[in-house]
């Protein structure tokens, strides 16, 4: 069976991205246009527009659909902004951004997927003015400054240092807190906080709140 997918983009935005709120033409003209089919494992590339997370290698799985129209809404991206994305993961995401930015530095802790990312973007040719480096973003340390940070697993807490990271002016995305819900919010460089959404997504590597036992 032939699936056509530019149908099923479609039907994602109408039907899924459209209806919670992603109004912004620019990120629907990106998710009308990218191929995610071409960013999920053969296996599951049948349900690439799905309504659902996908399980990606290492345990780690792709946001749904709705979340990632929401973060590139949030995030507001302007064609001059330099984007810090923690948390590679297919690669999908990352060509978005770049899609809608000046330039992409990802970074990803797990090898395996990085360089799986790393194909499908070069592949789709999606990925010119994007890099990926394999790093642990909670270890990593950089003197660059972002005008956008978008961080693609959550947090039990925001870690100080993702905000030192940006210019004057930027603004991080980053979804925190305790599962089964958590708070999508967008940190100014300034302190400020906007809270924007709920929603409940897998914790990035080392992020997660230390177990607490019980007597």
């Amino acid at each position: 069976m032939t699936i056509d997918y530019a149908h099923a983009r479609k039907l994602m935005v109408e039907q899924q991205i459209r209806p919670w709120d992603v109004l912004d033409i620019k990120v629907l003209d990106v998710l009308a246009r990218l191929p995610r089919e071409a960013f999920v494992a053969e296996a599951h590339r049948a349900l690439a527009y799905a309504d659902i997370e996908l399980p990606l290698s290492g345990g780690q799985k792709m946001m749904k659909p709705v979340v990632e129209g929401r973060t590139l809404q949030a995030l507001d991206l302007q064609p001059g902004d330099e984007v810090l994305e923690i948390g590679t993961g297919s690669g999908y995401l990352s060509a978005c951004l770049g899609a809608l930015a000046r330039e992409v530095l990802s970074l990803e802790i797990d090898p395996e997927l990085a360089a799986t990312a790393r194909a499908r973007l070069d592949s789709t040719g999606l990925g010119t003015n994007v890099r990926v480096d394999v790093a642990d973003a909670l270890a990593w340390q950089t003197d660059r400054r972002f005008d956008v940070i978008c961080v693609t697993g959550a947090v039990d807490r925001v870690p100080s240092q993702f905000a030192s990271w940006l210019r004057p002016g930027g603004r991080l995305y980053i979804i925190h807190g305790r599962s089964p819900v958590m708070e999508a919010i967008l940190v100014k460089a300034d302190g400020s906080t906007e809270s924007l959404f709920e929603t409940d997504i897998d914790y990035l590597r080392g992020a997660a709140p230390a177990p607490q036992f019980h007597l």
